[in-house]
């Protein structure tokens, strides 16, 4: 059984990044936003480290997160958080799409 550290890497920074909306804005939607997401990502890298193979959970929140989050940049044209989240998303897209090959 190998460990996915790339996902579990990722659903952490989708919490902290949550954890830091709220922190500096005092905004309670990034917080709970940022830790739904961050657990059904970590969910998902608990799936692909028992099963590489098993990619439908982290598939669909990456998905969802990348189309967000890319909406949102297109709007505010800013690259934080939105161009950042989006970009690791489609990231992680990548490499999800990779191991099933």
């Amino acid at each position: 059984m190998t460990v996915d550290w790339v996902g579990f890497g990722y659903a952490s920074i989708i919490a902290f990044g949550g954890m830091l909306g709220y922190h500096r804005k005092g905004s309670i939607v990034s917080l709970v936003a940022g830790l739904f997401f961050g657990l059904l990502a970590g969910y998902g890298a608990y799936c692909v480290s028992r099963d590489a193979r098993d990619v439908k959970i982290s598939l669909f929140t990456t998905f969802l997160l990348a189309t967000i989050m890319g909406i949102r940049f297109k709007r505010s044209k800013k690259l934080m958080p939105a161009g950042i989240v989006a970009g690791l998303s489609l990231l992680m897209i990548l490499r999800l799409v990779l191991m099933l090959v």
